[in-house]
């Protein structure tokens, strides 16, 4: 049996420009709801459909000299992440928006900026 190759680091891009990140993470809800009714049996009867709704969070190194991305006004942005690589799909995320932005220091490594986003839809490239 072959062995199999795997993705690792990834590049992430916001319109188009490379950004340098620590982590990134997103988290997909399908919008789909359980529905409880009153019964004999005590369970649920089954399950709406609702907004599929797409959640990041980015954590990226603060720059000593000043000189980054405004992300508190980080609004219909398109980011793209792919394997660095360059094997292995491309996800794009659009219509992103920055809701969150905090500071995260430590004694050891680097200072972070922690971003939480939402995006409008989720395409594969």
């Amino acid at each position: 049996m072959a062995i199999q190759e795997y993705v690792g680091a990834v590049v992430l891009e916001v319109d188009g420009e490379e950004i340098e990140c620590a982590s990134f993470s997103a988290k997909e809800s399908t919008g789909r709801m359980p529905v409880k009714t009153m019964n004999r049996r005590r369970r649920i009867a089954g399950y709406s459909t609702g907004v599929a709704t797409y959640e990041l969070t980015v954590a990226v190194p603060i720059p000593v000299d000043g000189k980054e991305k405004d992300w508190s006004n980080v609004v219909d942005a398109k980011l793209v992440i792919y394997p660095v690589s360059g094997k292995g799909q491309r996800t794009a995320y659009t219509g992103c928006v920055v809701q969150d932005v905090s500071d995260q220091y430590e004694s050891e490594g680097e200072a972070k900026r922690d971003l939480t986003l939402f995006a409008v839809d989720k395409i594969k490239e």
